[in-house]
């Protein structure tokens, strides 16, 4: 059995390998080991985040193989999941950049530990897996779960400033994903705060740990001294490094599509004549910095889209600059203030508005379910 050691994370780029992945999904086996650093996980996260396929176009493939909804509900709920931040973040806006539901609790500082970001807490799987981050972006849920437990509830940072170093690092980095999974590791949008122990991490990381700060049994968690080696915080620097664009040719007689970090679709539009713009908005990377591995994946992506050509700058110049006549994009919660024809986006279910938990939304999800 493969330890956290030995695991090697790779994301091909073409479209061709993207839906071949999609095509080796097994989600009996994904709901039984999804939570061990070697399970069956789909590994399709980055091409999510970036709208280069969707949740619907994943569960429609899966059910086209004769899966039963109700054998595979844990992993038809993982995907809802997807959708169900992205609803809370239409219906919150820029509120889910704040504690939600209720105030974190214990609070001591608005940094990230020292430690945390070294990969050098002492606990082997989390700090093999920041430095397999810093690596590939990526890192797999359950230890993403743990990195944020430590960091928030064991140095007792406040949820922002380290949900933002992490997304800055992912290359499967969703905004409303990441930062409302933050909060609910730190309480501040559940009834209780998430800890693990060291003898759980072991258990699904496959080490050996003992005598660590996590090597202690659950009822310890009550009153938890920050450990000496997570005393040490700071405000780490983040900051997107933006490439050049493109000399910008449009032709006057067609539409003009915008792609951006969150719509890397090939198949939009594809059977249409258009200027595919990639937009890159310096001010949506100044309040959301990403790394360069992520710069790079997105620019890569980009690539499956044809004539795709990069602006560099906000919508309204790109505008005045070069008066696009007919302005096409997909919704999103960041996209407010593009002009034009906006597109839906294809989710799995027509459950919309905002729900406090997501059982509620997964009760409507459920019903849609049965009827299909």
């Amino acid at each position: 059995m493969n330890s956290v050691r030995e695991i090697q994370y790779e994301f091909p780029i073409s479209i061709e390998a993207i839906l071949n992945r999609i095509d080796l999904i097994d989600p009996i086996k994904y709901g039984k080991t999804r939570n061990f650093i070697n399970g069956a996980v789909t590994y399709l996260s980055p091409y999510i985040s970036r709208g280069v396929i969707s949740t619907k176009q994943v569960l429609a493939n899966v059910l086209e193989k004769g899966y039963k909804t109700y054998d595979i509900e844990k992993f038809i709920q993982e995907l809802a999941w997807r959708d169900y931040w992205q609803q809370v973040w239409i219906a919150k806006g820029n509120k889910i950049n704040t504690d939600l539901k209720r105030p974190q609790e214990d609070v001591t500082n608005h940094e990230l530990a020292h430690a945390v970001i070294e990969g050098q807490t002492g606990i082997t799987a989390i700090d093999i897996a920041i430095k397999e981050l810093y690596e590939s972006g990526y890192m797999h849920n359950h230890i993403r779960m743990y990195t944020a437990a430590i960091a928030c509830n064991m140095a007792k940072s406040h949820w922002l400033t380290p949900a933002r170093w992490m997304y800055y690092h992912l290359i499967d980095g969703d905004w409303a994903s990441n930062a409302l999974s933050w909060q609910w590791v730190a309480g501040a949008s559940a009834n209780k705060k998430y800890v693990a122990n060291q003898e759980n991490i072991n258990k699904y990381c496959f080490t050996n740990d003992q005598e660590t700060f996590l090597d202690v049994p659950y009822d310890a968690f009550g009153n938890f001294d920050t450990p000496t080696v997570l005393q040490e915080t700071i405000n780490p620097a983040l900051q997107t490094n933006l490439p050049k664009s493109d000399e910008i040719t449009l032709q006057n007689d067609v539409p003009t599509c915008f792609y951006n970090y969150y719509n890397l679709d090939p198949n939009w539009l594809s059977s249409t004549q258009t200027n595919n713009i990639l937009l890159i908005e310096p001010s949506h990377f100044e309040h959301y910095p990403i790394s360069d591995n992520s710069m790079n994946f997105m620019l890569d992506l980009s690539k499956n889209i044809s004539n795709i050509q990069v602006y560099v700058g906000e919508f309204e110049t790109f505008i005045n600059e070069h008066q696009p006549t007919n302005t096409h994009y997909k919704e999103h919660p960041l996209n407010k203030h593009y002009k034009g024809t906006e597109h839906d986006r294809d989710w799995m279910f027509d459950v919309t508005g905002y729900y406090p938990s997501f059982f509620g939304f997964w009760k409507q999800c459920k019903k849609e379910l049965k009827k299909a």
